[in-house]
């Protein structure tokens, strides 16, 4: 009498959490950069790459989208510690919202400021910089970012 066992292999299909991070990091840092260059083309083009020492709308996005790539692993570190279900595709989108809101209170509003006047760009703006722009550019990342986040996960 023979027997037969069937093996079940779950293959998954999704990318790995920090890959799903840096994918949807890019990808929402470019929707979020051509909000900027439709609403404030100058902060694309001379304060972000000022950051750095650059100037240009290409060394710009090219830095904002960097940052943005390294954000989403930021992100995706988050989700692995926190307490939400990552399978709920509403919780990561709106855990993304938030972080989108966290990353302009930290990053544009306190840091950026501090960052542009210690490197002496000219136009450096004021601290703290609660931009009410900025605050739509940043929440539309981090949504962007859950959206393309759970597709990829």
């Amino acid at each position: 009498m023979a027997t037969e066992t069937d093996t079940i292999m779950k293959r998954g299909t999704g990318l790995k959490d920090w890959q799903a991070g840096v994918a949807g990091g890019v990808v929402a840092a470019a929707v979020m950069a051509a909000l900027i260059v439709a609403m404030n083309p100058p902060t694309i083009a001379a304060a972000i790459p000022a950051l750095y020492g650059l100037s240009g709308g290409i060394a710009g996005i090219t830095v904002h989208v960097a940052h943005g790539a390294v954000l989403g692993v930021a992100f995706a570190a988050l989700l692995r510690f926190a307490p939400i279900p990552d399978d709920s595709a509403a919780a990561v989108v709106g855990t993304g919202l938030a972080w989108g809101v966290v990353t302009w209170i930290t990053l544009a509003a306190l840091v950026m400021p501090v960052w542009l006047g210690a490197v002496g760009f000219p136009k450096a703006p004021p601290l703290p910089n609660f931009a009410i722009p900025s605050l739509v550019w940043h929440v539309v990342y981090g949504g962007v970012l859950g959206v393309v986040y759970t597709a990829l996960r």
